[in-house]
């Protein structure tokens, strides 16, 4: 089948509801769809039964509510379609099944805000997602609250906070005399990964209880030669691309991009740019595919943030815009952005929000994988920055600093030979160490990690732009000479925040000194981030653009310790029993092994070397008994965990963490020196060369 003609062939897409819907339905959809308007509940049997009818004829039986729970993943129950009549059967979806559904909500985390007692939920339709067929059912976008009415989920604050800032942009706008019906961030979320053989994967205990290896020496060769990067990719790998393109375009998914990543086995997908809501969508159905079409190839699809140490991790990199319905991007600078008035009050606005608000924008990309990743490796340290480049940079300068401004513009590039093309030099390099570099047209948030909700982040930038647009609105609004008061706002908020801009190497080692004298946060752990989101002024910035209440805020920041806290200690308890189970063991038998060959060389002839022998042996045994008191350090760390979250998530970070980068030092070590018939677990070598 042609890629145009698959494209979407899974999907409720528009041209199958405007087929199969009245008319009138159909407009009053499109309504709610594309401005936002409030979803008329007559049209939904009329909607419903089109549904149906559609995936019915894609061989689906049953229909789920298909949401997004607190815990990274995706969640649904399917009920099928049948209803009884007389003594037959009827295939039927209602209006009020398709609007509503009630899983129960006391399973899922709460942070503290359900009690198990406490168990209804609802989870309502969202009009503006796309439904699709997969595995025989309908799967029906829908966002998540409790009883009481305290979202469950992380939909519904994303909506929310897609309602803020199309509200805010839209006051802003207006100051301009410009008029939209709709203002929407788009996203393109760059997805890394790693894929090694099935068998290779099965053999490894901490890879299938936690994602990564919490064992490993370096291999002999890493990505030193970086060669693999864009390299050719090999038959297996290329299969599964393949095989996963046409997945991902069946369910209407742009992937886009495709190739090699820097570390060995290591590979990337990119998507095209769409609306945020069905960004990420698609991202939690892309990551479920990945999966199983890895498993297809009998591969396994790694999504952790550092599943090997000492190689590239992976990213999710969250590129973000902010465009009207009429095709404006208010990112774009156009030729000359020092005479593009809204465009400099818009990218002032969002540095002070970046500035203002960086404790939570680090906050809601901390995790206990992404602890691991940030700070090398093209990874953005754990301190927030803006890098605008040499022509915005440039011009901020002359504003802020009073240099003067030599405006930049796009010259011809050549190699230098006839045959070669003339291609445009943009004006502006790229930062891979920044954080929150600016790319010509949008923002690239790159501190996410692999296998992350792209949700979170985007709440985030949604709800701090809105509030300083909604500031700035409120600050110019009557003035008299509007141009003037625009460009001295401008410069105010890019003086008062002109600190969080930095267009250096985030890897040099002046940078953390110098970002602590500016006073930036320097959050490495999530255990240090995730704090950010109890003080009052960022609890207040969410509560103001009614995206979470209070309690919301506080129970988000109690599932990420929480989440955290238990995501260290299933991998502290997985090394303890890899550590004493196979390779404490595994050494001594090597070591046993190497006595029997000096006292067997020794009773051939006493004059026979095996001086070597006695060494190694003297060597591998002090190390065994140190890695076994190391293992028993940090169980009885383990032991002794204080109360609540704030307390337990600290010594997670603090005390655990460092015990099991002990541990582990040691099982390197003796890797290196064991031989690899007693070694208990493939190497690095093993594992990211499997694929051949």
């Amino acid at each position: 089948m042609k890629v145009t003609e698959l494209f979407g062939t899974n999907v409720f897409t528009d041209e199958v509801m405007k087929n199969s819907l009245p008319r009138e339905v159909y407009q009053s959809l499109r309504k709610t769809i594309d401005e936002g308007k409030p979803l008329d509940s007559s049209i939904a049997g009329a909607v419903a039964n089109a549904m149906k009818d559609w995936a019915v004829s894609k061989g689906a039986t049953h229909y789920t509510h298909w949401f997004q729970p607190l815990t990274n993943l995706t969640a649904s129950k399917h009920d099928s379609f049948i209803e009884p009549s007389g003594d037959k059967v009827i295939m039927q979806l209602t209006g009020k099944n398709l609007i509503v559904g009630e899983p129960d909500a006391s399973s899922f985390p709460s942070g503290g805000s359900r009690m198990t007692s406490a168990a209804r939920g609802y989870t309502a339709w969202d009009p503006t997602s796309p439904a699709f067929v997969k595995e025989g059912t309908l799967y029906i976008p829908t966002v998540f609250v409790s009883y009481t009415g305290e979202t469950l989920d992380k939909k519904a604050p994303l909506l929310k906070s897609m309602t803020a800032i199309d509200a805010q942009t839209k006051r802003l706008l207006k100051l301009f005399g410009i008029s939209c019906r709709k203002v929407s961030t788009t996203v393109g979320p760059e997805q890394e990964y790693f894929l090694i053989d099935e068998d290779v994967y099965n053999a490894r205990k901490d890879l299938i209880l936690t994602g990564r290896t919490l064992f490993g020496a370096a291999p002999a060769r890493g990505q030193e030669l970086e060669d693999h990067y864009f390299g050719v990719l090999k038959p297996r790998i290329s299969a599964f691309m393949r095989d996963l393109d046409e997945t991902l375009w069946s369910y209407g998914i742009f992937a886009k991009t495709k190739h090699n990543e820097v570390a060995p086995a290591q590979h990337e997908l990119a998507p095209v740019f769409t609306t945020t809501n069905v960004a990420v969508d698609d991202n939690q159905l892309t990551m479920e595919l990945m999966k199983k079409v890895a498993q297809k190839h009998h591969m396994a699809c790694l999504l952790h943030e550092k599943p090997f140490e000492g190689v590239n991790g992976s990213g999710k990199h969250n590129n973000w815009s902010l465009s009207t319905d009429t095709g404006l991007n208010l990112l774009d600078p156009g030729e000359n952005p020092e005479k593009n008035t809204l465009f400099m009050l818009v990218l002032a606005c969002i540095i002070e929000a970046v500035d203002t608000y960086q404790g939570i924008l680090r906050a809601c990309v901390a995790t206990a994988g992404n602890d691991h990743r940030l700070g090398a490796n093209e990874a953005p340290p754990a301190i927030i920055s803006v890098y605008l480049g040499d022509q915005l940079g440039a011009l901020v300068d002359s504003i802020v600093l009073g240099r003067e401004y030599v405006p930049k513009k796009a010259i011809p590039g050549s190699i230098g030979v006839p045959e070669s093309p003339i291609f445009p030099i943009d004006t502006t390099d790229r930062n891979r160490t920044s954080p929150f570099a600016f790319t010509g047209n949008k923002f690239e948030f790159r501190m996410l990690g692999s296998q992350a909700s792209v949700a979170d982040p985007n709440i985030v930038l949604n709800t701090i732009v809105a509030q300083t647009f909604s500031e700035a609105v409120d600050a110019l609004s009557g003035a008299e000479d509007f141009e003037t008061a625009c460009k001295r706002y401008t410069k105010r908020l890019l003086k008062e925040h002109y600190r969080i801009i930095f267009n250096y190497n985030g890897y040099g080692p002046d940078w953390e000194p110098e970002a602590e004298r500016r006073g930036l946060l320097n959050n490495k752990t999530t255990a240090d981030a995730v704090p950010e989101y109890f003080k009052r002024e960022n609890i207040d910035v969410f509560v103001r653009q009614g995206v979470y209440t209070e309690k919301e805020v506080i129970a988000r920041a109690n599932i990420s310790l929480e989440n955290y806290i238990k995501t260290i200690n299933i991998e502290a308890r997985t090394m303890l029993e890899m550590g004493r189970q196979d390779i404490y063991p595994a050494v001594n038998g090597y070591i046993t092994e190497l006595c029997s060959a000096v006292a067997a060389k020794r009773a051939v002839s006493e004059k026979m070397a095996c001086g070597e022998d006695v060494a190694l042996a003297e060597q591998l045994s002090t190390m065994n008994e140190a890695f076994f008191a190391a293992m028993k350090k940090l169980e009885k760390d383990l032991a002794e965990m204080p109360a609540g979250e704030g307390p337990a998530s600290q010594k997670m970070a603090h005390v655990i963490v460092p015990d099991m980068e002990a541990v582990r030092s040691l099982a390197d070590g003796m890797e290196k020196l064991t031989s690899s018939d007693y070694w208990p677990y493939p190497t690095y070598s093993d594992i990211m060369y499997s694929i051949r």
